[in-house]
């Protein structure tokens, strides 16, 4: 449902690291869901990386389709209400230490059917896992923010509360469930451009929120507690 970003990505790995020192390092990890690099998501993504770069934190990609993350959970990983140190699956305990070597996370992602992408959703049930970010233990992030981009108009989707109804499931039902205590929600509306007829008027708006991601990454440690 996004419509493709004005200029497309270049091929790149699909998981980097790259360290800038600075006196507000942190380390995060983004979390990008889109089955297309070349899509909106993406380009997103990448300014927002490049502002958390720019402001000098280390940051971690994780692009769940690039790297064929499988949404379902299967008995390896189903939760042992009796077993809080129960072993989970190998991708999973991989996935438990990458979210154990960051300090924040963020959360990319379209809005579809006004939840999260089925691959967004599976990553959370797998590695979010009871023992891990809760059942007695606690997620380690002193922040997550979430940037979902919603297809209609900030008017269309507030009409009948979804935006109040997806912040709430974000904020307290994740984020604030697992020991998140900062959890932020940052909606990117009409990403169809619905309403605007001249490419120059299109092109602003999806640079306009272009601008907001990178903003968005330069100030993801403004509002940090120690």
């Amino acid at each position: 449902m996004n419509r493709k970003a004005p200029v497309p990505l270049a091929a790149r790995p699909v998981r980097f690291t790259k360290i800038c020192r600075g006196v507000t390092d942190m380390k995060v990890l983004t979390i990008v869901s889109h089955p297309r690099r070349e899509s909106l998501t993406f380009s997103v993504a990448e300014r927002f990386v490049q502002g958390l770069t720019d402001a000098g934190h280390e940051v971690e990609m994780a692009d769940l389709y690039g790297e064929e993350f499988h949404p379902l959970v299967f008995e390896k990983d189903e939760p042992d209400w009796d077993n809080p140190r129960k072993s989970y699956s190998a991708r999973v305990q991989a996935e438990m230490e990458r979210l154990k070597r960051n300090e924040g996370l963020a959360f990319i992602f379209p809005v579809w059917w006004y939840s999260l992408p089925a691959i967004t959703k599976g990553y959370i049930d797998r590695t979010w896992n009871y023992g891990f970010a809760y059942g007695g233990a606690r997620l380690p992030h002193k922040k997550v923010l979430w940037i979902p981009l919603v297809g209609e108009t900030e008017a269309s989707l507030k009409k009948r509360s979804f935006d109040t109804m997806i912040s709430q499931y974000l904020n307290v039902g994740l984020a604030g469930y697992t020991g998140i205590s900062q959890s932020e929600v940052a909606f990117f509306y009409n990403t169809l451009a619905e309403e605007m007829e001249s490419e120059d008027e299109i092109n602003k708006h999806y640079e306009s929120l272009l601008q907001r991601a990178y903003e968005l990454g330069q100030t993801y440690s403004d509002s940090v507690t120690q």
